[in-house]
């Protein structure tokens, strides 16, 4: 649990324009949110995360896949940005690499993603294209917490949007992105206030001012 005189800290990664990263940069900056991003960290150094990252007085950091020998050289890389800086929680802003089974047990219970389908349907790339092409009725947004595999970790929120019969892959896209720049800053919101814990494979939110709320469950706390 964190106050407005502790927030919590947000290392991010990113791989591209960083228009979830913006969501979170704003949200950070509104009076009483109790996170910060301390860093944002890309594997490609003309990524525009970066730029947002420093047009918000944030530390921005490209580290170079190519300067390492493999996966796991370069993520125990990535964990050593994030932990000189004291990043709480890694939340992954479109970033572009599979995290390796080292870095998911670095920060176990304490990575977030935010996903353009209803999980676990459409899981990984293209998730917008996958759901015209099976003509769903609702497609949507989720963040979930990060385990080993590709999109399967336990589901922290969800949003759904409607399908319309002439939706092109852009469009449907444009329509979940403006639910996923909401999620995203609520499931930090409730990260930070100590509202979320894993009970199997779901998560549990708290409600605000529950007794306990923000302290250790008996379950994993995340």
């Amino acid at each position: 649990m964190t106050s407005a005189a502790t927030p919590l800290g947000l290392g991010v990664l990113a791989s591209g324009r960083g228009s979830n990263l913006q969501a979170i940069l704003e949200a950070c900056a509104r009076p009483g949110f109790p996170a910060r991003v301390v860093v944002v960290v890309s594997d490609r150094e003309r990524a525009q995360a970066l730029d947002r990252a420093r047009a918000a007085g944030v530390e921005a950091r490209f580290v170079n896949p190519k300067d390492f020998p493999d996966r796991e050289a370069y993520d125990l890389a990535l964990v050593r940005e994030l932990e000189a800086r004291r990043a709480g929680l890694v939340c992954l802003a479109g970033f572009m690499r599979i995290l390796t089974a080292g870095f998911v047990r670095a920060y176990a219970g304490r990575i977030l993603n935010v996903h353009p389908s209803l999980l676990p349907a459409f899981p990984g790339l293209a998730a917008q294209r996958q759901a015209l092409e099976y003509g769903v009725k609702l497609a949507g947004a989720t963040v979930h917490v990060v385990d080993e595999g590709v999109d399967t970790g336990p589901v922290v929120l969800q949003s759904s949007v409607p399908v319309h019969p002439d939706d092109t892959e852009e469009s449907l896209s444009a329509r979940i992105l403006v639910e996923e720049h909401r999620l995203y800053p609520e499931a930090i919101r409730l990260f930070a206030e100590g509202r979320l814990t894993i009970s199997g494979r779901k998560v549990v939110v708290r409600a605000a001012g529950r007794p306990g709320a923000g302290a250790p469950a008996s379950e994993a706390s995340l």
